[in-house]
């Protein structure tokens, strides 16, 4: 069981019968009235996002959450396949159930997969990927302000700002969560 006062960002609860993350929380003293809790709950089935008020100290049910490695296989449709690295078997999802993380995975790459009673619900990539840049502009003599960035698209597809040394065939390691460009890994 989880209380109010156990909330903490990224921790999971059990909300009218499903699973949910908790993205903000606040706790609030009322004067002459009990203490309540302001929180943003996602879904973690549908991605939606609740606000809901709880009296401090409700309880909630911890989620019966599993996280499985999984290998990304290749991409066929509008599904995306996937296989569970002990038991060899395959699984497809949806482009709703990868989210953001279609941007950053490609064919090969291991990721995790949570699990809800039995049933996949979101594809988690690891924290920092190595992406080629398949198509930014070319650089120019001159272009060297300090912070300046320019849009760059990399081989998954995603598009994010790189700084202007950076060419087309460059390898770059991106932070998933923020979608920036952390640092150039290999290149010409």
């Amino acid at each position: 069981m989880i209380s109010t006062t156990d909330f903490k960002r990224g921790k999971k609860i059990e909300f009218k019968g499903e699973p949910y993350e908790i993205i903000e929380f606040q706790h609030v003293k009322m004067q002459q009235r009990a203490p309540i809790v302001r929180t943003k709950l996602k879904s973690l089935k549908t991605g939606r996002v609740l606000e809901e008020t709880f009296s401090a100290g409700d309880k909630f049910e911890t989620p019966s959450l599993e996280e499985k490695n999984m290998q990304f296989l290749y991409s066929q449709d509008e599904f995306c396949y996937f296989m569970d690295t002990e038991s060899f078997e395959q699984i497809p999802l949806t482009d709703a159930q990868l989210g953001d993380a279609k941007k950053f995975i490609k064919e090969g790459m291991t990721v995790q997969i949570l699990y809800y009673k039995g049933e996949p619900l979101t594809v988690e990539p690891p924290m920092f990927v190595e992406l080629m840049v398949a198509e930014t502009e070319p650089s120019f003599k001159g272009d060297t302000a300090s912070g300046s960035n320019k849009p760059a698209k990399l081989e998954s597809g995603a598009i994010v700002k790189v700084p202007f040394h950076i060419e087309t065939g460059d390898v770059i390691r991106i932070d998933t969560r923020t979608s920036e460009y952390i640092e150039k890994v290999s290149g010409k």
